[in-house]
């Protein structure tokens, strides 16, 4: 499990109860107005200086989504073992602003079962029930909150593409796609991971609305839905900044 930080850092996981105030236990998190989650979304909104509730919520799950699991979803795609990251068993520490700095488990325990097993413990009790708590407080859309949740996942097939060790893009597609093809709640249907220039990477069908914060400044994310198809292929091929609107 160590050795998977080799391929991008968000593959980073520390294993043993974690120690000190900043470290929020994920099933304290997914409590109705619980303090932990408000504290995620304070910091984001101080860092990112976002608009409304609505776009905080938004970009809170794209980015929670993409580093809390992601250690256990690349596992299972190169060793289809679901690893124990069941609320109760899992801490994050956010970042002094926007993100999460690291993810804490109490012990690398491995749970029995396959696909079934990893779609109950990543998404039915962990990811959609904070879309779910997100979209209960802020009114934030839940397919938009749903699509945050699709590209988090994303992220951990795509991101072990794209640094200097990698592992092959056919592999991983082969991978998400056994993965996303029967993921509950339609996340098929809220982007496509694709190839371009030899990595992987997300095309979503959804927004997050982080462009229209302060620290977005106006700028797409390289996967929004608000730039065309065949324009962010472009960019990922060639490597040109993304558009903004």
């Amino acid at each position: 499990m160590a050795a998977l930080a080799r391929y991008a850092p968000r593959y980073g996981l520390e294993i043993g109860e974690p120690v000190g105030p900043e470290w929020l236990r994920v099933d304290r998190i997914l409590e109705p107005d619980g303090p932990e989650l408000t504290e995620l979304l304070k910091r984001d909104h101080d860092a990112s200086g976002h608009v409304s509730a609505h776009a905080n919520a938004l970009s809170l799950m794209s980015f929670y989504a993409g580093r809390a699991p992601a250690t256990a979803l690349l596992l299972w795609a190169l060793e289809g073992r679901v690893l124990d990251i069941r609320p109760h068993n899992i801490w994050v520490r956010p970042h002094d602003g926007h993100g999460i700095a690291s993810v804490a488990i109490r012990s690398a325990r491995f749970l029995p079962g396959g696909l079934q097993t990893l779609y109950d413990v990543v998404l039915a009790s962990h990811l959609l029930p904070l879309a779910a708590e997100l979209h209960r407080r802020t009114r934030a859309g839940l397919r938009q909150l749903h699509g945050g949740v699709a590209a988090g996942c994303a992220m951990a097939f795509c991101a072990a593409t794209r640094e200097e060790e990698t592992i092959a893009p056919s592999l991983l597609l082969e991978r998400w796609e056994t993965f996303i093809t029967k993921a509950p709640a339609g996340l098929a249907r809220l982007g496509e991971v694709t190839e371009a220039a030899g990595k992987l990477v997300y095309l979503r069908n959804t927004c997050c609305l982080y462009y229209t914060s302060d620290q977005g400044c106006g700028t797409v994310c390289g996967s929004c839905c608000l730039t065309p198809r065949p324009d962010r292929l472009a960019a990922y091929e060639g490597g040109r900044p993304i558009l903004t609107v």
